[in-house]
C-alpha cells in the first residue's frame, strides 16, 4: 500500500483544495465566512433537482437530520460521501493497511488527497444506486428522453457533493469550526422547528392531524378525541428531547481539568480539559451512516429483486436480516402494542433481538469509533503531549518531556474516551427508542446539542486569542 500512495503522490498532491489563509484571520471574518456558507448551504437545500418527478423514494429518510441533505434537492446526498470516506480512511488506518504519517507536511498532503479521491468516489457510489433505483425522472422533458434527464439528474447532485464538500472546507479553514457541524445543526434546527410548529397533515398513513407539536395540540384539544391516543407519543417525545438537551449539556460540562503551567512565565497557569465526551459526539455520525449504508446495500438487493435479505415497503424494512439491522428510529420500531407498530408479523422476542443489536451496535461502534476519532484528530495523548510542549506548557512537578507529558495523558484519555463512545451510544439508542421532536432522532439532536456547545467554546477561544495573541500558539492556531 505504501508503493502505491508513493505513485499516487503527484496526483494527490493536485487534489483541488481551498487556499488556506496566509496568516492571522480576524474573529470577525471568520464569523463572516462562517455566516456566508451557512447561508449558501439554506439556499441550495431549498433549489430541486431539475428533471425529477414527485414520486421519488428517499432511500436517507430516516438519516436527514445526519446527513445534512434536503431529498430531491441539490444537496441530496448531504455529508453522506464525506463521512462514508472517513470511514473507509479510518478503518484502512486501523487495519495498519495505510500508513502515512500525518506529523509532517508530505503525510499531510498525501492523507488530505486520499481523503478528497475517496469523497470523490462516494459522491458517485451514493448518487448512482439513488438514480437507477428509486429516483423517477419526468418523462416530459426533452421529448420522453429519460437517458438525457437521468444523466442530468447525476450531474446535479454530483455538483452538490462537491459544493458540499468545498463548502466545509472553506468553514474548517477560513471560519469557525467545521462546515459538516455546522451542516447537521442547521438541519436538526429545521426539524425541530417544523416538529413544533408544522401544520402539514400527512396525506398517507396520518390519523388526520397535523404533524407539528403545537398544531397538533389544538387540534386534538378542539376535536375532543382520547388525548393520549392521539397525543401521547408527542409528550413522549417533549419529554425525552428536553431531558436529551440538559443530560448532553451537563456532560459536555463535566471534565477532569489537567493543571499546566507555563515553563518560562512565571505565575502564567492553564488547564487541560479532558470531556467525559472527549471524542465528541461526532463519531455517533459514522456509526449511524454505516448503518444507512448496509440499508441501502440491502434497498437495492431487493429493489433488483435479491430478496434473501429481506424486503422493503419504500426505505423501511419489512423482514430478513436487514429488518434486525436496522436502526430503532421511533417508538412505533419496538412498541408492538401500538396501532401503528411498523413491525408487524414480528415476534416480541425478535423485537428484543433488534433493540439488542441496535444497542450493541452503538454502544460498541461508538467507543471503536471514538478511538478512531481521537487517534486521526490528533487528540490521543502522544499529539496532545506534543501540543503542550510547543506551546511551553509543562504539568507542575513534573520533568519537561513529552514522553513523560504522554504517559501522564495515557492515565485519563483512553478511559474517558471509551467511556464517552459508550455512554453516547446508549443515551443516542435511549432517545431513538423514545422518540424526538420533529423525527431528528436521538443522535441527530445529540451532534445539535454537543456541536453548538463545542462552538460556543470554540467562539469563546477565538475571542481570547484575539485578545491575547499568544494563546494562538497553545491552539495552533499559527
Amino acid at each position: 500500500m505504501g508503493e502505491l500512495l508513493d505513485r499516487m503522490e503527484p496526483l494527490l498532491s493536485r487534489m483541488p483544495a481551498v487556499k488556506p489563509p496566509e496568516g492571522h484571520v480576524h474573529f470577525k471574518n471568520k464569523l463572516m465566512w462562517t455566516v456566508a456558507v451557512l447561508l449558501l448551504y439554506f439556499v441550495l437545500t431549498n433549489i430541486p433537482l431539475f428533471g425529477l418527478s414527485g414520486n421519488a423514494v428517499d432511500i436517507f429518510e430516516y438519516y436527514r437530520a445526519l446527513l445534512a441533505g434536503t431529498s430531491g434537492t441539490i444537496l441530496h446526498l448531504g455529508i453522506g460521501p464525506i463521512v462514508t470516506a472517513s470511514i473507509v480512511l479510518q478503518l484502512l488506518r486501523g487495519a495498519d493497511l495505510i500508513k502515512i504519517n500525518t506529523s509532517d507536511q508530505r503525510g499531510q498532503v498525501l492523507y488530505m488527497g486520499l481523503q478528497k479521491l475517496l469523497i470523490f468516489a462516494m459522491i458517485i457510489i451514493e448518487a448512482l444506486p439513488n438514480l437507477f433505483g428509486w429516483m423517477t425522472p419526468d418523462a416530459s422533458l426533452f421529448g420522453g428522453n429519460t437517458t438525457l434527464v437521468m444523466f442530468l439528474l447525476f450531474i446535479q447532485i454530483c455538483v452538490g457533493g462537491v459544493l458540499v464538500m468545498f463548502m466545509d472546507e472553506v468553514v474548517s479553514k477560513w471560519g469557525i469550526g467545521s462546515g459538516v457541524g455546522l451542516f447537521i445543526v442547521a438541519g436538526v434546527a429545521q426539524g425541530l422547528i417544523n416538529g413544533f410548529f408544522s401544520w402539514e397533515v400527512p396525506t398517507v398513513g396520518g390519523d388526520g392531524f397535523a404533524n407539528g407539536f403545537f398544531p397538533r395540540l389544538f387540534q386534538v384539544l378542539g376535536e375532543g378525541v382520547n388525548f393520549i391516543d392521539y397525543f401521547g407519543l408527542y409528550i413522549l417525545a417533549l419529554i425525552t428531547t428536553v431531558v436529551l438537551f440538559f443530560v448532553i449539556v451537563y456532560v459536555e460540562s463535566t471534565r477532569i481539568e489537567i493543571p499546566l503551567a507555563h515553563a518560562n512565565v512565571r505565575g502564567a497557569r492553564s488547564r487541560f480539559p479532558v470531556k467525559l465526551v472527549y471524542a465528541s459526539v461526532l463519531p455517533m455520525i459514522l456509526v449511524r451512516v454505516l448503518q444507512a449504508n448496509v440499508q441501502m446495500i440491502g434497498m437495492i438487493l431487493a429493489n433488483a429483486g435479491v430478496t434473501f435479505l429481506g424486503e422493503f415497503n419504500g426505505s423501511t424494512p419489512l423482514n430478513g436480516l436487514m429488518w434486525f439491522l436496522a436502526p430503532i428510529n421511533q417508538p412505533q420500531d419496538w412498541m408492538w402494542w401500538l396501532a401503528d407498530f411498523t413491525g408487524t408479523g414480528h415476534a416480541v422476542w425478535e423485537i428484543i433481538i433488534r433493540i439488542c443489536i441496535d444497542c450493541g451496535v452503538m454502544i460498541l461502534g461508538g467507543a471503536l469509533f471514538a478511538i478512531f476519532w481521537v487517534k486521526t484528530a490528533g487528540l490521543d495523548s502522544k499529539h496532545v503531549a506534543r501540543q503542550i510542549q510547543n506551546s511551553g506548557m509543562q504539568i507542575p512537578g513534573y520533568r519537561r518531556s513529552p514522553a513523560v507529558l504522554e504517559r501522564y495523558l495515557d492515565r485519563y484519555i483512553p478511559r474517558v474516551t471509551v467511556i464517552g463512545g459508550v455512554f453516547i451510544g446508549l443515551l443516542s439508542v435511549l432517545a431513538n427508542m423514545l422518540g424526538i421532536i420533529g423525527f431528528v432522532g436521538g443522535t441527530g439532536l445529540l451532534l445539535t446539542v454537543s456541536i453548538v456547545y463545542r462552538l460556543y467554546e470554540q467562539i469563546a477561544n477565538e475571542q481570547m486569542m484575539e485578545m491575547y495573541p499568544f494563546m494562538r500558539n497553545f491552539f495552533n492556531k499559527e
